[in-house]
């Protein structure tokens, strides 16, 4: 590894182990095996830096979630919940890491304007896709009503789960109890 990507992963890794706020610029120099100096040469600044790996674990938490929803077969959008919210729910333990990562990404924007942006917009792209694989479409046939609703549901549910499972790790609900809620609350049950 190079040692911007030595930093990134080091700031991840404090990102876990410490929490956003309570990183330091040296405590990720240390867990990278780097100089001090370096952070300033590759990014700028340590909130840059720390800015950078929230995000990415972001974006690989929003790629773990996709394969889960496109490893679902059935036609039935209440079938494909079930089954990627089954797949999520149970790789959440051995992913630990990346979402406690990712949840400090979302504790952190209000205060950084970087990261509330970027995660608004990786928001906004997650409804459409969220939709799309519940339906089992493509992206570019899910309208802004579609989006609005289905999809910011499914994502409210990953988002909050995911701090559940934070929190509190052997309360989440399984993929069926969290198909048959939703059902429930559509009044089909």
């Amino acid at each position: 590894m190079s040692q911007r990507e030595d930093l990134l992963a080091g700031a991840r890794r404090c990102l876990v182990e410490k929490g956003y706020s309570r990183t330091t610029a040296r405590d990720i120099a240390t867990a990278a095996g780097s100089h001090l100096a370096s952070i300033g040469y590759h990014f700028g600044s340590k909130d840059a830096l720390m800015n950078l790996a929230a995000l990415e674990a972001q974006n690989e938490w929003g790629d773990m979630i996709e394969r889960a929803v496109r490893a679902t077969a059935g036609a039935d959008p209440v079938q494909r919940l079930r089954v990627a919210m089954r797949e999520l729910l149970a790789s959440l333990p051995e992913h630990r890491e990346l979402v406690i990562a990712t949840v400090q990404a979302y504790g952190q924007a209000e205060f950084d304007e970087d990261i509330r942006d970027a995660l608004a917009d990786a928001g906004r792209q997650a409804r459409v896709e969220l939709a799309a694989m519940v339906l089992n479409r493509d992206a570019g046939e899910i309208d802004a009503a579609t989006a609005d609703g289905l999809g910011a549901v499914v994502y409210s549910m990953i988002v909050g789960l995911a701090v559940q499972f934070v929190l509190t790790p052997t309360t989440i609900p399984d993929g069926d109890q969290v198909a048959a809620a939703i059902t429930r609350l559509a009044g089909d049950a």
